[in-house]
């Protein structure tokens, strides 16, 4: 495997554009974590393509070749939307670093930087008001096991989210993590996954005690959103999408705006438009 995995990785390292080689194996049969390969290969360089994948065999042995460009791998930490690519960059085993490349963004995931926190715990927290009043709204109609995948994907949301305020990375087994920083979130997860009450039952005891987490995290969730709504006065929906920038985090913009504004930390302004008794909507904070 040694030999295997060192003749493809030695023609990477004399590419001028590529940053870092890092290498993963396979720990036993039932891992998943490679993808059921034998082994990986990370790829980390600075070019156009964004994402390209090739598949190896020798003498029995599979390897995936994951050639990654480092604005794709940044966005992914960012939205932590390829957790097992984040896991292989924490644990693999580095074999090429280019002028320190990985050394630095190790560090930046153990240090987590201030600013890109904050960031992520809007991102997080915008995507848990959208899951939590999907799951709301599902119950309401009866719709007990739509709402209960809705609430489970809340749930998610509020763990990560809780993994990031304490200045670590979500990883694949964020509830793992969760379990040590913050167990009354967890037990929250266990109890509806495993409670021994109907489904229903299981759901309206969450929803309670979801809403109330929900509620404690609102100041941090939204410290981002804040943040950028202190550079003017009031704001269109449109230009807070725009300098929000991320299309993960615009797409449930409009909903947190509104849970903000039930909150009474943004309030709304009215301004007149052409038409008789229409009315834009425009936002500030109410702070």
């Amino acid at each position: 495997m040694d030999d295997f995995i060192r003749q493809l990785y030695q023609d990477r390292a004399y590419d001028a554009t590529t940053q870092a080689v890092i290498s993963v194996e396979r720990r036993n049969k039932e891992d998943s974590s490679t993808d059921y390969f034998d082994g990986v290969l990370l790829v980390i360089i600075d070019g156009h393509k964004l994402w390209e994948v090739k598949h190896y065999e020798h003498e029995g042995s599979i390897l995936a070749m994951h050639i990654v460009n480092k604005e794709q791998i940044q966005e992914w930490l960012l939205h932590s939307s390829n957790r097992r690519v984040i896991e292989w960059m924490i644990n693999g085993k580095v074999l090429f670093d280019r002028n320190e490349y990985m050394k630095e963004l190790r560090y930046k995931l153990t240090e987590f930087p201030q600013e890109e926190r904050k960031k992520k715990i809007g991102i997080e927290f915008s995507k848990l008001v959208r899951r939590f009043a999907d799951g709301k709204a599902l119950f309401s109609q009866g719709h007990y096991l739509d709402s209960y995948n809705q609430i489970v994907h809340a749930l998610h949301h509020l763990a990560r989210l809780a993994v990031i305020e304490h200045g670590l990375y979500p990883e694949v087994t964020v509830w793992q993590q969760v379990k040590k920083i913050e167990p009354e979130i967890h037990k929250l997860y266990s109890e509806l996954a495993t409670g021994s009450e109907p489904v229903e039952k299981r759901l309206e005891l969450l929803l309670l005690a979801s809403e109330f987490e929900l509620m404690t995290k609102t100041r941090l969730g939204s410290a981002h959103l804040i943040q950028l709504m202190r550079e003017k006065e009031t704001w269109t929906i449109d230009e807070l999408k725009t300098i929000v920038g991320m299309s993960e985090y615009s797409l449930d913009l409009s909903m947190l705006v509104e849970y903000l504004v039930q909150k009474d930390i943004v309030q709304v302004s009215l301004h007149e438009t052409k038409g008789r008794m229409i009315h834009h909507r425009y936002y500030q904070l109410s702070y």
